[in-house]
């Protein structure tokens, strides 16, 4: 790599001076046996999980664990450290003599190649090896994609064939799906050319972490839960408009082939040396953004504390987490953390990304009614947050002083971390402060009770998490809740499809807006992963890229050595 390349990407100039160890030793301090490892190279494996289940038993129960989410306040461009902050207090832990482990999310190739630029931690926080991470990996994203086109190749071929099972295809609902931000993927018509090419119909791409195989992996048990799930997905209606799903298709058997080792975690590293469960990928804005649950029950089963995360803002991502995930995971946060940075919160407060620059404490403050709507929701479900102030290099001493002085003030926990610059050592304090929230207990709950109905969840979420004051149903809305109690669907979890820059459907409304109205313009039921869909605003399951991606500074040296990746 140039020195020019060098100094525009220090995650990655730091990612490749490390020295990582074998992954077998990683494995052996997280507790896994060498049968149970499926090693991909040196420094990444799978794990095995029916073996490490013969070899050791129910994993879940060995011992005491404690489970930390990490979240954090609405996103802005100006960046919070989300991860970075998860894989640095996971690092604290360790250095506190902590047998620990940290559970999180593969990147996306799509949000890479267009905005992101990468998705492993920053800094002396990351998890490794970074590159391998953040592109290809041990091919899960690949073997969802094809097991997803291939069931959609394997309906089309059915409609082909004679439609035995008489599906209409004006009322398809599974779409193909590519690991790519694509925007003119997102509507298209298939099947012309004639007879011998297919039924010509409406159809579309969708990206993968938005693909319904994902959440299916991401929640499912173990192999036999997989397949269930998978064999539940509707895929469209018949003509009489009756659901067709993958089990009445009778080919839940070899989309669950497809993904039989997909389904197994992978193991990885931090910079710090903690074990690491890199696994899954859904996005928070148009799915339940969380890594898989094998990887956080794996986690917590090998070790005393767990640190995983939920995406975007704890509106997006820890709701979903705590009212999807942790019900079908029977899981229980101990504490949750809520990442906030004074560049964000200058945003929220009105100032411009230009001018993020300049000392404004007062912008920051005003900025805090943001991150006081996420620790107060966070409240709800009867947990205790911690804030975790993420340092940059441009703040000052007088902002993060002043933004921490006000927490104390309102009476919450916050800690600043400098794990970027400092590792695990940068988060001492807030990992103090996580444990103190340990020995505070709490009383968890969910926030709503799924048998009340979608239209209830909906209100519940929006009124309580988001500041709204009402709900409307538009466009195929409406219908959409009647084919759910029609088929008795209206008793599923939500799942919100939303901004993720803003507590109401409108990205430009920062800061705490209340009283608006949350605009649910489709309903999709997504019965194999167990939850509905509710599409709001103009966000998309199929992103496009901006006009200058993140791929225009990406590449290979003559060593074979990427850069461009941050």
């Amino acid at each position: 790599m140039s020195p020019a390349a060098q100094s525009e990407n220090p995650d990655l100039k730091i990612a490749q001076a490390a020295t990582l160890e074998p992954i077998g030793d990683i494995a052996a301090r997280a507790g896994i046996p060498d049968e149970a490892l499926i090693p991909y190279g040196r420094t990444k494996a799978k794990v095995d999980l029916r073996e490490l289940a013969r070899l050791r038993g129910d994993v879940e129960d060995s011992g005491e664990h404690r489970l930390v989410l990490v979240t954090a306040m609405s996103p802005t461009p100006a960046g919070e450290g989300k991860s970075t902050t998860t894989v640095g207090l996971a690092d604290a832990f360790t250095l506190a003599g902590k047998r620990t482990m940290v559970a999180l999310r593969e990147p996306a190739l799509g949000p890479i190649m267009g905005i992101k630029g990468g998705a492993t931690g920053g800094g002396y926080a990351q998890v490794v090896p970074m590159e391998d991470i953040n592109l290809h990996f041990t091919g899960d994203f690949h073997a969802i994609q094809i097991a997803n086109n291939t069931l959609a190749a394997l309906v089309d071929n059915h409609i082909q064939q004679g439609n035995e099972l008489n599906i209409d295809p004006r009322r398809m609902q599974f779409k193909r799906v590519v690991d790519v931000n694509d925007r003119a993927l997102r509507s298209l018509v298939i099947g012309l050319g004639g007879p011998t090419q297919g039924v010509p119909r409406e159809d579309g791409f969708d990206i993968v972490v938005a693909s319904e195989i994902m959440a299916i992996l991401c929640l499912a048990t173990d192999i036999h839960d997989l397949r269930q799930r998978i064999a539940s997905v509707v895929v469209g209606f018949t003509y009489d408009r009756e659901p067709v799903t993958v089990g009445d298709l009778k080919i839940e058997g070899a989309i669950t082939l497809l993904l039989k080792n997909a389904i197994d975690p992978n193991l990885v590293q931090t910079l710090g040396g903690t074990p690491a469960l890199v696994h899954g990928g859904p996005f928070a804005n148009i799915a339940h953004g969380c890594n898989s649950l094998t990887a956080t029950r794996l986690a917590l089963g090998l070790s005393e504390v767990t640190v995983t995360e939920a995406g975007f803002g704890s509106d997006l991502g820890a709701e979903k987490f705590l009212d999807i995930k942790a019900r079908y995971g029977n899981l229980k946060p101990d504490a949750v953390v809520v990442v906030a940075t004074v560049r964000a919160l200058k945003m929220h407060g009105g100032v411009a990304k230009a001018d993020l620059g300049a000392e404004d404490i007062p912008a920051a403050l005003e900025g805090t009614a943001n991150l006081r709507r996420h620790v107060e929701n966070i409240r709800k479900f009867g947990l205790e947050p911690v804030i975790a102030l993420n340092r940059f290099p441009s703040d000052t001493e007088a902002e993060l002083e002043a933004v921490l002085g006000w927490a104390k003030d309102n009476g919450f926990r916050a800690a600043l971390s400098e794990v970027w610059a400092k590792g695990g050592a940068g988060a001492e304090d807030l990992a103090e402060q996580v444990m103190a929230a340990f020995d505070d207990g709490g009383d968890f709950h969910h926030l709503y009770d799924p048998a009340e109905g979608v239209e209830a969840s909906l209100t519940t979420i929006a009124t309580q998490i988001y500041g709204a004051e009402r709900v409307e149903f538009e466009g195929k809305a409406a219908a959409k809740l009647r084919t759910l109690k029609k088929n008795g669907w209206d008793t599923l979890p939500v799942c919100v499809a939303k901004t993720q820059y803003s507590f109401s459907d409108d990205p430009a409304k920062l800061g705490a807006p209340s009283g608006h109205v949350l605009h649910v313009r489709d309903l999709v039921p997504k019965i194999g992963a167990g939850f509905v869909v509710a599409l709001t605003g103009e966000i998309m399951t199929m992103p496009g890229l901006p006009k200058e991606p993140a791929a225009l500074r990406m590449g290979v040296d003559e060593d074979g050595n990427a850069f461009g990746l941050f």
